[in-house]
């Protein structure tokens, strides 16, 4: 999940932008050196095969070719001249390298491709003019003009993609900058870099905004692309082309002329280098957008409500997984969803409490051989000893062994180290790889890592003490066994003896052809009776926890504050509470009975909103009497328009939700699960004034036995 104020120029360094083809590199170091004839063009242009294929085709085209033989190589470079065959290999290999720029094949290029090949086609016009001795550069120079442009597109694809089609102006360098701290003539500028030419190139496609009276005095390329920039881009602004014609030297109707000109040019060069520009001048170009300014006390609320509503759903989905390794699985998932890790391992404190020690069948095999001391130090030590996130860069000086271990094993730059804090015990680490420039990221979004892993903390607390209450019943039920065995051995002893003894005397019996009717009735009772005593050892039943009381009236407005505070709630829907402190407390978990109430609210306001607005309530509504057992009754109410009975008939059972209706979804169906988790009851009312939602939840024990609140008695909720 992307910030909209990340810094874009991180993302240029690990972006994989395609660089200059060698043809080009090539060929504008001849050009440079002035020492390429046609020789030294044709034995370059030989080593590759897609330029000879178009200068080929060029060739043999009704505009050049004459012949009825098709010409070859030579012919076709003697055919095209040296000045043609410079622009068409510049063309070329700028056309290729753009169409490999990062999501311009799904970009509707045309209108980019007229105002590149426009600004190249009169600055090269232009150079000529001025005398300038290089103008395969200057050609060069207009084409790449507004190359960061695509560069912007290619790495900010989503705060860039409206912009990418702006009007090319002062007023969209100044919306790149404010949202993105980078111009495209900035960015421009640091692609050109990149190829390492000996030229002003860089410069001229940096400083093509700037005024002109700023480059009076500027390189000949410099002055040449901007004038070249004012001709493609505002040709009917006459003052500003008027002090670019004087920034070079040139006349106004030197302008004038140099305009009629151009466009039959780049129609021409259009057609040698197969881009089809139908269309392009009916392609809008609307002034840069910039979203507007969110007041930022406001924009951490209502930031702060969804991250408790996401952590909520969370915390759900971890409740949900049976096992450790699922939940260990899903916590790894979770995190790489929402803090865009590349990958993610987790490291749990050993029963000694001494290492960090890979968990098993997380990323990759070796990990579960992993192992960092916590005595020894080190970032990730230190992280987990201080309750608090750690942000490692490859290359920083604290790294230790076990630090760089990692950065291979998970293949980044970065690593963001989460402690698993429940209480005041730190059960493990998670560690999320990510790139060197998005660490900064993180650590703004520190308060939402934390409580993710409160959150994964919690659930894997709970697996963890599952697993030790199951291991001590199986060792209890293990004891139990091996005592009642003891025992029946015991008692078994007693008819196996009466039963050897009558053995012997059904033998002497039978060998005396005697009546043996009497020994097979005790026979039958003593065997009866072996068979019941082995049957005891299947009476033993498995040991269980006591309950915890749970303020249900400070939970109910902890729930209600976080609402009111951000924008999660519209100006149209009310919320509010009628909470008494004569009966607050309930058996259960406080967690649970949060997320029951914050999937209600959140659905309560998703129907008022949708139906023009009107008011929440959350209810304290006393003592219940149902079926021999004191239960809280709580309501979460609204003014909504009511469900309709087919909704109702389905309200609690798990469907794929459409958001269509009030109340729908399987966020519903979780409530449920939860709140029979609780020992509760949930009931639904709902008619044209409004839905309300009725919880009844076990009373603490330790609760008044006389509450002032009157006690109702209930067959069923």
């Amino acid at each position: 999940m992307h910030q909209p104020d990340q810094d874009i120029r991180n993302r240029l360094l690990v972006a994989r932008l395609p660089a200059m083809p060698q043809i080009l590199v090539k060929l504008l170091g001849h050009l440079q050196a002035d020492d390429l004839g046609m020789q030294e063009l044709a034995a370059l242009i030989a080593k590759d095969a897609g330029i000879t294929g178009k200068l080929l085709a060029v060739a043999n085209s009704s505009a050049y070719h004459r012949g009825n033989r098709a010409a070859n190589l030579e012919q076709a470079l003697v055919a095209l001249g040296t000045d043609m065959i410079k622009t068409l290999v510049i063309g070329d290999s700028v056309f290729q390298t753009f169409n490999n720029f990062p999501h311009s094949g799904s970009t509707d290029l045309r209108a980019f491709w007229k105002n590149s090949l426009s600004a190249a086609v009169i600055a090269r016009d232009v150079a000529r003019r001025m005398d300038y001795p290089h103008l395969e550069e200057a050609y060069l120079a207009g084409l790449l003009h507004n190359v960061g442009r695509l560069a912007l597109l290619a790495t900010a694809p989503k705060e860039y993609g409206f912009n990418f089609t702006a009007r090319d102006d002062e007023d969209l360098c100044a919306v790149e900058q404010r949202t993105l701290q980078i111009t495209h003539a900035e960015a421009g500028a640091w692609l050109v870099e990149r190829w390492e030419l000996d030229s002003f190139l860089a410069d001229a496609v940096l400083y093509h905004h700037e005024s002109s009276e700023r480059l009076e005095s500027a390189h000949p390329l410099i002055r040449i692309v901007r004038l070249a920039h004012l001709m493609a881009c505002h040709p009917e602004d006459d003052a500003a082309l008027a002090e670019g014609a004087l920034l070079c030297g040139l006349a106004q109707d030197e302008v004038a002329e140099m305009l009629a000109a151009s466009a039959r040019q780049v129609d021409k060069a259009a057609v040698h280098l197969g881009i089809d520009l139908t269309g392009a001048d009916d392609i809008p170009a609307p002034p840069a957008y910039a979203p507007p300014v969110v007041d930022p006390v406001q924009q951490r609320l209502s930031e702060e409500v969804r991250n408790l509503v996401l952590v909520s759903e969370v915390g759900q989905a971890f409740a949900r997984q049976e096992g450790e390794s699922a939940l260990l699985e899903s916590m790894t998932r979770t995190a790489r969803i929402l803090f865009d890790f590349d990958n993610t391992v987790i490291l749990l404190e050993n029963p000694t409490g001494q290492l960090l020690v890979g968990a098993p069948g997380i990323a990759t095999a070796r990990i579960a051989e992993f192992a960092i001391p916590l005595a020894k130090g080190g970032p990730i030590a230190a992280a987990a000893l201080a309750r608090r996130p750690a942000y490692l860069q490859r290359g920083g000086d604290a790294l230790g062994l076990p630090e760089e271990q990692l950065l291979r094993m998970l293949g980044t730059e970065g690593l963001v180290c989460l402690p698993l804090v429940s209480g005041a015990r730190c059960l493990g680490v998670l560690v999320g790889g990510v790139a060197s420039w998005q660490l900064a990221a993180c650590q703004k979004r520190e308060r939402f890592l934390q409580s993710f892993g409160t959150q994964a903390a919690t659930a894997l607390e709970s697996a963890l003490q599952e697993r030790q209450n199951a291991r001590r019943q199986v060792a209890s039920v293990a004891e139990e066994y091996r005592e009642a065995s003891r025992r029946v051995l015991h008692e078994v002893n007693n008819p196996l003896s009466i039963i050897k003894n009558y053995l012997s005397v059904l033998d002497s019996k039978l060998e005396r052809h005697e009546p043996v009717a009497g020994e097979m009735s005790v026979l039958n009772e003593e065997i009866d009776r072996v068979g019941q005593l082995i049957g005891t050892l299947a009476d033993i039943k498995p040991l269980e926890t006591g309950p915890r009381a749970t303020d249900a009236v400070k939970v109910a407005e902890d729930v209600v504050r976080l609402f009111r505070a951000g924008q999660f709630v519209p100006g149209s829907v009310q919320i509010g509470t009628a909470l008494h402190d004569d009966a607050r407390l309930v058996e259960g978990d406080a967690d649970t009975l949060k997320q029951i109430l914050v999937n209600l609210v959140k659905n309560a306001v998703e129907a008022l909103a949708g139906s023009g607005g009107g008011r929440i309530e959350i209810a304290n509504r006393g003592h219940v009497h149902r079926e021999r057992r004191l239960y809280l009754e709580l309501s979460v109410s609204d003014t909504g328009p009511g469900l309709a009975p087919e909704v109702m008939a389905n309200l609690f059972a798990p469907v794929k939700s459409t958001k269509d209706g009030a109340h729908r979804g399987i966020g519903l169906s979780i409530v449920h699960g939860l709140v029979k988790k609780l020992n509760g009851h949930i009931a639904c009312r709902s008619g044209r004034t409004g839905t309300a939602f009725e919880i009844l939840l076990p009373a603490w024990s330790g609760a008044s036995a006389a509450p002032a609140l009157p006690v109702r008695v209930l067959g069923s909720v």
